[in-house]
């Protein structure tokens, strides 16, 4: 055991004993029910003028203590922020006082007080009574933000919110994106709903999905990795706009920018195109900046991104002739792609296909490049199952993906609307998923029914909400963006 650890556990005894006898006393903290509050911490400093003088009741964390002998001030922190109180010993009865000097950094109090101001103009409550609310068993580190263990943040986030409040602010902003995107939605005239997450088949993304059991049904189920093809069965059922705000499940690696548990928005709308679907990019994107940074520029890593109307259209396979050099479009065979790739100094699966070996030329040459916003547009039709084929060059999809600050953020189509097309590419996906393809995409045979019944031309978009968050609130990993992401159990497997 070091030295801070034996030092907590010291401090972490104290507590306990002082918790013992105050319940010994009959003055249990845990017994409170509840407590009345007239006002946050915020509504004091924003109202003072009309305040000042006035009784109130407010109720937070206490932080820190200063005491200056017959005088004690400590700043207690509640959800809107933090408003200093004062207690002074001649204003209170003397068990009243050193019960106060008794508490400790972190326990959650109630104060009935007056508003005063300070001779250093601090506005304050001037205690004239308190009652204790809830023990704080283990003290607060002071100095959370240094600590080398990063993952120690991240596991114990009720910890890293406490302590640092720039913390608890980037979650207050996610929350303001996904409600800027709603209400855009919303007043646009599209139905949020919510689909499936366990489903009897995977799809609407090329991803290898985990798997779950059903007991009671004896039925293996996956979670879902997109709610693609339920939200186009709604749209064939009449609901022209729709949208869903939910959690995806992916069975990949973690990294920077990927966890296996995500949120991703996606909307389809009908009698509409990817031209479309692109000024809704736009238009979401826009209203979630305006959410989180007060208008369309800011910063992420040191540079300055704008999201302002109209973003720049980038063809694919021009995209990597221009960055990688090389001319894909001239390119016929799987072989002759593997090759090109292994010039450049890629790895390959040795039966890699061509529209993959391009897929990863482009990942490599091309998107760290894509640093302000930017549409690419027209992606194989091979790597893109449920879109449709641009016309007069069947080899390529209506499909574009955007991508900011050297990172794809989402994924739309003009949605592909024939059965019988859509058979046929799902028809290929199920060989390459038998072959042993684990992301290829699985035949659904519903879903082809719903489309044989008619589904109007329709465009759709996937925005990923952790990828943005974490650009428009400037943050260096998707976990400081995720309240509690996936880690490894405490002490070993």
């Amino acid at each position: 055991m070091n030295r801070a650890t034996a030092e907590v556990g010291d401090e972490s005894e104290q507590r306990r004993r002082k918790l013992r006898e105050l319940q010994a006393s009959g003055r249990d903290p845990f017994e409170v029910r509840r407590y009345d509050r007239t006002h946050m911490a915020q509504d004091i400093h924003d109202d003072f003028d009309q305040l000042q003088g006035q009784q109130v009741r407010v109720a937070g964390r206490l932080r820190e203590f200063r005491d200056h002998g017959g005088l004690c001030f400590a700043d207690l922190v509640d959800s809107s922020g933090s408003i200093q109180l004062y207690a002074r010993r001649d204003d209170l009865s003397e068990q009243q006082y050193e019960s106060f000097l008794n508490l400790d950094r972190g326990d959650i109090v109630g104060v009935v007080g007056k508003v005063m101001r300070t001779r250093r103009g601090e506005d304050t409550v001037a205690i004239e009574e308190f009652q204790l609310l809830a023990k704080a068993l283990r003290p607060l580190p002071r100095e959370w933000f240094g600590l080398r263990d990063v993952e120690q943040r991240y596991r114990q986030r009720y910890v890293d919110m406490l302590v640092n409040p720039e913390v608890a602010e980037v979650f207050r902003k996610r929350t303001a994106i996904v409600q800027a995107a709603r209400r855009l939605l919303d007043g646009r005239g599209f139905l949020e709903v919510e689909t499936p997450i366990m489903q009897p088949l995977f799809g609407g993304a090329r991803a290898r999905p985990f798997t779950t059991h059903h007991n009671a049904l004896d039925l293996n189920l996956y979670l879902r990795i997109a709610p693609e093809l339920y939200l186009k069965r709604l749209v064939v059922g009449g609901f022209e706009r729709v949208y869903e705000v939910g959690r995806l499940f992916r069975n990949e690696g973690i990294s920077r920018q990927h966890n296996p548990e995500f949120t991703l928005l996606e909307a389809y709308q009908a009698y509409a195109d990817y031209d479309d679907m692109m000024e809704l990019v736009e238009a979401l994107v826009g209203a979630m900046a305006e959410a989180a940074c007060g208008g369309p520029k800011f910063t992420f890593r040191g540079r300055e991104l704008d999201v302002t109307a109209p973003w720049p259209r980038l063809d694919f396979l021009g995209a990597i002739r221009e960055r990688a050099g090389v001319d894909m479009s001239k390119v016929e065979t799987d072989e002759e792609g593997r090759k090109i790739a292994t010039e450049l100094g890629l790895e390959v699966e040795e039966e890699a296909h061509l529209a993959e070996t391009m897929d990863d030329i482009f990942e490599h040459y091309v998107i760290p490049e894509l640093w302000q916003p930017t549409f690419v547009v027209d992606y194989p039709t091979a790597i893109s199952p449920l879109a449709k084929r641009k016309p007069g060059a069947p080899h390529l999809a209506e499909r574009f993906e955007p991508f900011i600050g050297g990172m794809e953020v989402g994924n739309a189509f003009s949605e592909l609307n024939d059965p019988l097309d859509q058979r046929r590419r799902f028809e290929q996906q199920a060989q390459r998923l038998a072959a042993g393809d684990q992301t290829a995409h699985p035949l659904d045979e519903d879903f082809l029914r719903a489309l044989e019944y008619g589904m109007p031309p329709t465009g759709g978009i996937g925005l990923a909400i952790d990828r943005l968050t974490m650009i428009l609130t400037d943050s260096e990993n998707l976990r400081e963006v995720i309240l509690f992401p996936l880690l490894r159990p405490e002490g070993g497997d």
